[in-house]
């Protein structure tokens, strides 16, 4: 009994060390990142706190200010397209938040809401925007119309593509012919649990990055493979897993204070793909039908992210919006 106790021991000590092997990765040197996805249009703000902003100010330098906010996870990088697109006749603000991009881990370490709200004002403080029209992706619309709120007169206009909804919204996917068979991004529901975290530190994160592109895509086969070599360089950037980890230990205990939608006076643009897994189009609807100066544009197909998987279509949206704003402004 007790030989066959301890080879039992022995054997799951050595499956233990075998897949912890497998599975670990160790860490990228900032510098070695820094360099492979710095442009030449990418600047460094140190702020007060000591945290080192990535960001980039692109585009015609005389044309409406556009500040645009990523997602969860991701980077200023999912907008090249539409600042390639854009940038003919607008002014494109990108900027990565902390835990993000080549911003990264920060010294106070404070990855909240809050922290990302500072981070932004801190940018369009050192650039002396005015006004400007302020739009975000996923967790970054939340920040967009957080933003707004807090600053109302800074923010011209809204453009919130497929966006964190209001807290007092559910935005619990809904099984639809669109995402009927497809789930959401399994790191955002392993992240938010305490005995993943504890060894996501050094695990390899490329099948969780790969199966979260592919569900946020609307079309799996077109996700791009430096897109998912991207994700994963960006995430082993020294430092920055922690980040992460610290920052979805908070995620959950955000304030859940109902909203007045009634607030957003702003004209607001509402993209959305209708094969979201992530934030059901529904979010989409309500927002059009809660805000008093929307509009509602869905793309059949596509998913979490049209500005990525469809970015010729949903510029050409977007610069229709901002061309009414425009033609809107008094002179």
């Amino acid at each position: 009994m007790k030989k066959w106790f301890k080879r039992l021991t022995v054997a799951l000590l050595l499956t233990i060390i075998v897949v912890a092997g497998l599975l670990y990765e160790g860490d990228l040197p900032k510098e070695v990142v820094d360099a492979k996805y710095a442009s030449p249009t990418s600047q460094f703000l140190v702020t007060d706190s000591g945290a080192r902003i990535h960001y980039r100010d692109e585009g015609n330098a005389d044309g409406r200010a556009i500040v645009l906010i990523h997602g969860s996870n991701a980077s200023l990088h999912t907008w090249e397209p539409w600042v390639r697109i854009l940038g003919d006749k607008y002014r494109l603000i990108t900027l990565d938040l902390p835990a993000h991009g080549l911003t990264g881990s920060v010294p106070d370490r404070d990855y909240s809401t809050a922290g990302q709200l500072k981070t932004v004002e801190a940018i369009v403080t050192h650039l002396k925007l005015d006004r400007f029209v302020l739009g975000g992706n996923s967790m970054g619309g939340g920040v967009t119309w957080r933003y707004t709120l807090q600053h109302p007169d800074q923010v011209e206009g809204m453009i919130l593509v497929d966006a964190v909804g209001l807290p007092q919204w559910s935005m619990r996917p809904r099984s639809n012919a669109a995402t009927k068979g497809r789930s959401g991004p399994a790191a955002f529901r392993l992240l938010r649990q305490p005995w993943f975290r504890a060894v996501a530190r050094y695990m390899d994160p490329r099948r969780l990055v790969r199966q979260g592109l592919v569900s946020a895509y609307a079309d799996e086969s077109t996700v791009p493979e430096e897109v998912v070599q991207r994700y994963c360089d960006l995430t082993l950037r020294e430092g920055s897993r922690e980040a992460i980890l610290d920052r979805f230990k908070s995620v959950g205990r955000r304030s859940q204070e109902s909203v007045d939608p009634q607030q957003f006076t702003q004209p607001t643009l509402v993209i959305w793909g209708r094969q979201d897994t992530l934030i059901p189009v529904e979010v989409g609807e309500k927002f059009d039908e809660s805000l008093p100066n929307s509009r509602l544009v869905i793309y059949d197909h596509a998913g979490h992210v049209p500005m990525e998987e469809i970015p010729e279509e949903s510029a050409k949206d977007a610069r229709a919006f901002l061309a009414e704003l425009t033609a809107a402004a008094p002179e």
